[in-house]
């Protein structure tokens, strides 16, 4: 579960990650490419749909980002949908879906 967000970090447990991470109920994956937001594409989630998730949710930082529509489409045509938020609502989105054992990955922007 994601413990807490704070100007310019994310810890989860008792680690503190100061970049750009991505996330399943059972791993993070702290060196995630930190390609921004609006340069995003499938490719970028290679590692994260190894473990198929059902959703992601995008932290996009501070504020919201549009992800870009062929990600987007991408996406949903393999089944998955993407969440969209800035990463304080991701964050806490992430732990109600992991809570209700939905199969959800994050990637999170500071």
């Amino acid at each position: 579960m994601i413990r807490n967000i704070a100007e310019g970090e994310i810890r989860i447990g008792e680690t503190i990650y100061r970049n750009t991470i991505a996330l399943t109920t059972e791993k993070v994956f702290a060196d995630w490419d930190d390609v921004s937001v609006t340069n995003l594409a499938i490719e970028h989630f290679a590692r994260v749909l190894e473990t198929e998730p059902e959703v992601i949710v995008l932290g996009t930082g501070e504020r919201n980002v549009f992800a870009p529509k062929a990600l987007i489409f991408a996406l949903a045509r393999q089944g998955i949908g993407l969440e969209v938020m800035d990463t304080a609502a991701a964050a806490r989105t992430f732990n109600v879906l992991a809570g209700e054992d939905r199969r959800v990955a994050a990637v999170l922007y500071l």
